[in-house]
């Protein structure tokens, strides 16, 4: 089953300094974290915050291109996650055919929010999300009820967001 989630923020990972986006559904009873590039974070970012530059960057391009060969990109799926890597899935319609192209989840997020494209995650991701090993010691948020999860959410402030909050 897919749900559809949001860009919630976007955030530093304090021990690697690496960018956070972090997704939430539509009800914000789920959200899930995903480690992505500092590049496509930057993407991500300036779309949320509007900025415009003078010359288009590589997703702005992208989405030209795909505009210009009137092709809509209607949504993306976070489809999976192995070894700790998350999958995804752009829907492209053109002359009423969908094609899907394979994506890193930063890459369509980018491309999904400067073409107002749904966002959604396989419920199985969700699910695998709450156990992923990062390289350091975790608590297994499985152990978590959705009750203390979604109050640890409710109480980060917006500093825990850094530089890239909403």
């Amino acid at each position: 089953m897919l749900i559809e989630m949001k860009v919630f923020g976007l955030a530093i990972d304090p021990l690697t300094n690496t960018p956070i986006v972090i997704l939430k559904d539509l009800e914000e009873k789920n959200a899930i974290p995903i480690w992505i590039g500092l590049f496509e974070a930057s993407a991500i970012a300036t779309e949320l915050e509007k900025v415009s530059f003078s010359r288009p960057m590589t997703h702005d391009l992208v989405t030209e291109m795909l505009k210009t060969l009137d092709v809509e990109i209607v949504q993306i799926v976070i489809n999976d996650l192995k070894s700790n890597t998350f999958f995804a899935i752009i829907h492209l319609v053109r002359d009423g055919k969908t094609i899907k192209v394979d994506s890193r989840p930063s890459d369509a997020i980018a491309l999904a929010l400067r073409a107002n494209a749904t966002i959604f995650v396989d419920e199985k991701v969700i699910q695998k999300s709450m156990n992923i090993d990062f390289g350091k010691k975790t608590e297994d948020l499985s152990t978590y009820s959705k009750e203390k999860l979604k109050e640890f959410l409710e109480n980060l402030s917006p500093e825990d967001f850094g530089k890239y909050k909403m």
